[in-house]
């Protein structure tokens, strides 16, 4: 991947989606998109960091129980903040990965974690094809990518993984990159996270030694199977990514057109 990574120690998988090459051989511009997790721990060194990014507008996509439970995101300037919820209750993914990244009990998830957490991950991004809160979410979040006044883009969502990935094979999609590129910054996320899943899975053990790591680090990863779900259903339904960000998401060829001519060299 081209882009760079913004070296934040409380967003270690925070990077930039610049240096890709889309449509008709042009490049995503650097500095104009860019994908994090939740923003509530940075630390004191990481403000200027995110101040010479200088975003005009923060895309958050958590659930309002989810932010509530978490560190307020710090931010720096004045950006416009949005809250595009892609959140289904009846899926509890969202608040298990809420849970272990705050370290949280986890004894209310036995039942996920005997149904197989990594099953559940890809049923998750099936749902980010059909659910209506994620079609609304991300088709929103593109229009606002369009829109110049709002770069540079932050989003992000708990872990900046799931939804956050999802949304940057959509941009991507939508900007002309092919989809080995985008898979090869979707699996970028282990290297970038993973001693901090380390730390993670180490206290975990150290509050509940009998927890199931395997019921855990499914939810700490992104794994090609899951994209692989996503990339499926979109087929299903849609036939192709193309039919997906017409039909799925209702994105027109203004929108899209839009899309290219601010964030394409």
């Amino acid at each position: 991947m081209a882009g760079r990574d913004w070296a934040m120690v409380g967003a270690p998988n925070a990077r930039d989606l610049g240096g890709v090459v889309g449509a008709d051989g042009r490049r995503v511009r650097v500095g104009r998109l860019i994908r994090t997790p939740a923003l509530g721990r940075l630390t004191d060194e990481d403000l200027p960091v995110l101040a010479k990014l200088g975003p005009a507008c923060v895309i958050d996509l958590r659930d309002g129980s989810e932010i509530a439970v978490a560190p307020a995101d710090r931010l720096v300037g004045e950006p416009r903040v949005v809250h595009l919820p892609v959140h289904d209750p009846e899926h509890p993914v969202f608040t298990y990965v809420s849970a272990v990244l705050l370290g949280h009990d986890l004894d209310a998830y036995a039942e996920l974690a005997r149904q197989g957490t990594a099953a559940a991950m890809a049923e998750i991004y099936r749902w980010f094809v059909t659910g209506a809160s994620a079609r609304a979410g991300f088709a929103e979040a593109v229009r606002l990518a369009a829109r110049p006044e709002n770069l540079p883009l932050v989003y992000h969502c708990s872990a900046g993984k799931d939804r956050t990935g999802w949304l940057t094979v959509v941009l991507l999609s939508a900007l002309g990159v092919d989809e080995a590129t985008i898979r090869a910054d979707y699996l970028r996320n282990n290297p970038l996270t993973e001693s901090l899943r380390a730390v993670i899975v180490e206290a975990l053990r150290r509050r509940q030694p009998e927890l199931d790591v395997d019921a855990v680090v499914p939810v700490l990863e992104v794994r090609p199977e899951y994209l692989d779900a996503g990339y499926r259903e979109v087929r299903r339904v849609h036939g192709s990514f193309e039919g997906y960000l017409r039909d799925g998401l209702g994105l027109g060829d203004d929108v899209l057109t839009e899309l290219r001519a601010h964030l394409l060299e």
